[in-house]
């Protein structure tokens, strides 16, 4: 088991250990997304989710309105922005301490969504590709900044993927563009390493099994596997009987070191880390 490499974040001005993995839930206001937590959001459908999974335990809440499955063009930046301003409200008001990020590619949505509603962390799917001015708006808001590295975009990302080696390439190009980001000032800088963006069945496997390499870029990492299509198509099932293989996936990844891992069922993953956790402090007693 690779031991959790501790690391701190300034959220808010607030200093968030990271000594022991953390769950993000996701709050997905897109019903063209793989797997809708929610079918046409409603404020009253937003403020049941939110009061689901802080019930069940979140350390976060990851907020997205532009669906980035593979092979959908997603929404307009009007669009998004109507979707975070219902939302983002009922999330402030029912979770005030917890700590919030918004799923945006858009450095305009990113800039709104912390000037005018105080969100704590901007999650690029794109690490600044999609947009830009995203790196630039990210050191001016002075905020934890999680990049993700995909290869394409979503409407075409999953037309033929390839790679040498999918993990040297993965790891070369995150350490590349936080370096582009600390150059600008961005002091906290998480990696994800993209799971189902860009790469093939075998491709998410190969990155699984070698996901400790990724420490090497000395920022905390981010796995989001949460019943993706590299769990459904392996098993031969879908997005709703994925859980049990989430729940696999992620115990590996816990056990590999991974600090925050994004799902869609928080309580199903704080046992799982309440589980891993435990095995580590034994190993650490022996």
């Amino acid at each position: 088991m690779h031991p959790l490499i501790p690391y701190t974040m300034n959220v808010s001005g607030r200093l968030l250990q990271l000594d022991k993995p953390k769950v993000m839930g996701i709050l997905n206001l897109s019903e063209e997304s793989f797997y809708a937590t929610i079918s046409a959001p409603t404020r009253e459908k937003v403020f049941s989710r939110v009061e689901k999974i802080l019930a069940e335990g979140t350390d976060m809440i990851d907020v997205g309105a532009c669906s980035t499955r593979p092979g959908y063009a997603g929404v307009t930046q009007e669009e998004e922005m109507h979707a975070l301003r219902m939302a983002l409200p009922i999330v402030r008001e029912l979770a005030p301490d917890v700590v919030l990020s918004v799923d945006t590619y858009r450095a305009d949505v990113a800039a709104m969504c912390v000037e005018e509603y105080g969100v704590d962390v901007i999650n690029d799917i794109s690490a600044g590709e999609m947009d830009a001015r995203m790196f630039d708006t990210v050191a001016r808001l002075r905020v934890p900044y999680i990049m993700m590295h995909m290869q394409g975009r979503p409407d075409t990302m999953q037309d033929n993927p390839r790679y040498v080696d999918v993990v040297d390439e993965v790891l070369a190009y995150l350490a590349r563009r936080g370096n582009e980001l600390r150059d600008r000032g961005v002091a906290d800088v998480i990696a994800d390493p993209g799971f189902g963006f860009g790469k093939t069945l075998e491709h998410n496997y190969q990155l699984m099994s070698r996901l400790e390499e990724l420490h090497t870029l000395g920022m905390p990492l981010l796995v989001g596997i949460s019943r993706k299509s590299m769990i459904y198509r392996l098993l031969d099932t879908t997005p709703d009987e994925a859980l049990n293989g989430t729940t696999a996936l992620n115990t590996v990844a816990l056990m590999k070191g991974a600090h925050i891992l994004r799902v869609h069922d928080v309580k199903a993953c704080r046992e799982c880390m309440q589980i891993v956790e435990t095995v580590r402090g034994n190993d650490l007693h022996d």
